[in-house]
């Protein structure tokens, strides 16, 4: 009978494939993932499983499959352990996190990120929010606040409006005392292209102490001495650029008068203040444009 020649045990042909290898060095990481997809399937199908008869209701057995996923995945160490908030200035943090709604240890798939971001974005300094979830452990929110524009006066109460006119506070409104006051009905709607008209002319603004909108049509300028300038309604521009010409040809502004209307393209009405007794001897002045004609100056006396 012949002999049976057996090839060494360190024959390379006995050495596992690379593949074999691989697996069996990850096969410690591969078995919790194994278990943890096992679980999230079990947990699947139980709900579909219990789901009481007659339920129609998607969202209630959605919340409810997502509390027993969070339940069953937090068991494998899936909890919030940190929560990161990115962009926050002026809106409240306790605030923020009761709308989150999500505290360390709790399961981190227990809740919707979609119901949480619109539970942040009813707050009122929040213009837009994400939120993210970093498996294993991390919930991570973006913040785009609100930019204060103004403060707006109605009816004796003062509240902080942005550019858009949405209200964004009625809190702590003195650390932004430097912001321009706008007053009335409809004010915070219409005030961008006046603001930044002014801001565009800043040796006047520095005299406006605050903006009126009249009729929700058009604005006066209430001055830091007390006088009223009338502008016309959709021309801000134009009777601004007109009130610092008069402001540098005759000083108009740092005279005793109550009113300087501007309501009319082809005239200038200024009324005195009661107690004052000067004259008001202003020479005509021509509008903007090189080749208009002069503007009557009409003086009035108070009524």
């Amino acid at each position: 009978m012949p002999r049976v020649t057996r090839s060494p045990r360190n024959s390379v042909y006995d050495r596992p494939s690379p593949w074999r290898l691989l697996l069996r060095r990850q096969r410690r990481f591969l078995l919790p993932g194994v278990g943890i997809v096992a679980v999230l399937l079990a947990v699947v199908l139980v709900g579909n499983a219990v789901r009481p008869k007659g339920a129609t209701g998607s969202g209630s057995s959605l919340a409810s499959l997502r509390e027993r996923l969070g339940d069953a995945t937090a068991s494998f160490g899936l909890r919030v352990s940190d929560i990161e908030i990115q962009g926050r200035a002026n809106t409240p943090e306790s605030l923020l996190r009761a709308a989150l709604g999500v505290s360390k240890g709790d399961p981190i798939l227990g809740f919707s990120l979609e119901q949480a971001r619109a539970r942040i974005e009813t707050l009122s300094w929040v213009e837009h929010a994400t939120v993210e979830r970093r498996l294993p452990g991390t919930v991570v929110v973006y913040l785009q606040e609100r930019a204060p524009f103004a403060i707006w006066q109605n009816q004796g109460k003062f509240v902080l409006v942005d550019r858009a006119g949405q209200v964004v506070t009625n809190q702590d409104i003195s650390q932004f005392r430097n912001l321009p006051l706008i007053v009335g009905n409809g004010a915070p709607a219409a005030a961008a292209v006046l603001l930044d008209a002014l801001t565009e002319r800043p040796a006047l603004a520095g005299k406006v102490a605050a903006c009126v909108r009249v009729g929700e049509r058009r604005w006066n300028l209430r001055m830091t001495n007390g006088m009223d300038v009338l502008l016309p309604e959709g021309h801000e521009a134009v009777a601004l650029d007109r009130l610092m010409q008069l402001q540098r040809d005759h000083a108009v502004l740092d005279r005793p008068l109550a009113v300087i209307d501007m309501r009319l393209p082809d005239r200038l009405v200024l009324r005195p203040r009661p107690e004052s007794k000067e004259p008001l001897v202003t020479p005509p002045i021509p509008p903007s444009g090189s080749n208009a004609t002069t503007v009557p100056v009409v003086a009035k006396k108070a009524t």
